[in-house]
């Protein structure tokens, strides 16, 4: 049975707060991309990543550089909505994410467009502030 926008979201951001590139990768179509249109070169996120290897493989990277930041993601307050389209295989997310860290709380609001094929994501596109993202 295919899974809900609503549970491939979930699985999706759980999968990426494990900091284990392999769980969000494996949620890709073999051909999936990756991108953060926003985002500009030479920057420490990645802002197109084409194919499930390139993008677990660069995502392994950027979890594996030292934390710049002390803040934390504080669930509790984070919010999102996710908006059906006409295409069955089209959903957009908007989010605020909640941080919690020694200068207090802050957030980062973002939208992300999922399209997906064969119970995969086959693009991502995500829109945040990149110099939120370090």
């Amino acid at each position: 049975m295919p899974q809900s926008h609503q549970e491939i979201y979930h699985r999706y951001v759980w999968a990426g707060m494990t900091r284990d590139a392999d769980a969000p990768a494996a949620m890709f179509t073999a051909d999936g991309v990756l991108e953060a249109p926003l985002v500009p070169a030479g920057h420490a996120f990645p802002r197109r990543l084409e194919g499930r290897e390139e993008i677990r493989r660069a995502m392994a990277a950027y979890y594996g550089r030292p934390a710049t930041t002390e803040r934390t993601v504080n669930v509790d307050r984070t919010r999102y909505v996710l908006h059906a389209t006409t295409d069955p295989d089209v959903f957009v997310v908007g989010l605020d994410t909640a941080f919690d860290g020694p200068a207090g709380a802050s957030a980062m609001s973002l939208v992300q467009i999922f399209r997906l094929r064969d119970g995969g994501i086959a693009p991502l596109r995500d829109y945040f502030a990149p110099d939120e993202v370090a």
